[in-house]
């Protein structure tokens, strides 16, 4: 592994091989990594103009990748440098990514101002907050103006992606009730802007009336202000993509400076206490006498002979170090 310092003159270059390895040792669960990766940040100046953060989320089957190669290439074109970063699921067994987004997006993987790069989870919210947090702040000290974070669709990692992000685009799709049942589900009270993809073909005139429809829903629930804008594009033919960026911008252009200024703040907080939560589960699952004690517990609790609750002392009061729980009973 590179020294940070000499890491950090590779990323601020913009050579790709250091903005993996750098990456690389932001998503390390190993406490040297995690004390290297710390020193590496500080390394690293923060650009004059921020970047562009963007969430982008959506069902699998949205068209997700598409949409995204696709508005990359647009903007590469345009002149601006482009990373995505994919907030893959995690395999419980491995650790590893399930998806390759680098074969879900091959034009895009091949630009020279695009960098992609799928971040595993590890199973965990705390590690995708920490991980891809960092990875941000690594894209934009090698100048990369656009940074396109992309969640799967499925589960919290949503909140926690729209926590680090300027704003939060969802994609959908023109089926009969999907619009009213995600109000529901409380995903688009996260948008800031939402895109009915796949509307080119047969398909235009369906999205278009979803478009309306959705917008029409979001009105009553937030106000006519403050609703999100709603837009339809096709991914795969590129028509309305630039229009769903114009709406990007336009949100970022409402934020205003100190409106960005003041987000990035409380997100940078908010990222302080994932982070100190994401060290206390490290710190948990390295303990000794929580390892002692554990093999126990799970016995007990799968028996029905411990309640929940009780396990849940047991362990705590191992990890501080109590050698008897509340019952009085040795916990090793």
């Amino acid at each position: 592994m590179d020294s940070a310092d000499s890491l950090a003159d590779g990323v601020r270059a913009g050579r790709r091989a250091a903005v993996s390895r750098a990456i690389t040792l932001m998503e390390s669960s190993h406490p040297d990594h995690r004390s290297e990766a710390r020193v590496l940040l500080a390394a690293l100046e923060a650009p004059a103009q921020p970047a562009v953060r963007v969430g982008i989320s959506g069902l699998p089957g949205v068209g997700k990748s598409t949409f995204i190669e696709t508005l990359g290439r647009q903007l590469t074109t345009a002149g601006h440098r482009v990373g995505v970063l994919a907030v893959d699921p995690s395999s419980q067994r491995t650790g590893g990514s399930v998806l390759g987004d680098k074969t879900r997006m091959p034009r895009l993987a091949t630009d020279p101002d695009a960098y992609i790069r799928a971040s595993p989870s590890a199973g965990t919210l705390g590690g995708v907050a920490r991980a891809t947090s960092q990875a941000i702040l690594v894209l934009e000290a090698a100048a990369y103006d656009v940074v396109l974070v992309e969640t799967v669709g499925v589960g919290q990692s949503e909140t926690t992606v729209a926590g680090m992000v300027d704003t939060f685009l969802f994609l959908t799709l023109a089926r009969t009730g999907d619009q009213l049942q995600g109000i529901k589900r409380g995903i688009l009270e996260l948008a800031d802007v939402i895109a009915v993809n796949k509307a080119d073909g047969d398909r235009r005139t369906e999205a278009q009336a979803a478009a309306r429809e959705l917008s029409g829903a979001l009105r009553l629930v937030h106000g006519r202000e403050a609703a999100p804008a709603v837009v339809t594009c096709s991914g795969l033919s590129g028509d309305g993509v630039d229009a769903v960026w114009a709406e990007v911008l336009d949100h970022r252009s409402r934020l205003g400076v100190d409106g960005l200024a003041g987000k990035r703040s409380h997100q940078r907080l908010e990222f302080a206490w994932a982070l100190v939560r994401d060290e206390l589960e490290q710190r948990l699952r390295r303990s000794e006498p929580v390892r002692r004690v554990r093999a126990q517990v799970r016995e007990q609790v799968l028996r029905g002979e411990l309640p929940a609750v009780a396990a849940a002392d047991r362990i705590l009061a191992a990890y501080d170090g109590d050698p008897d729980d509340d019952t009085g009973e040795p916990v090793n």
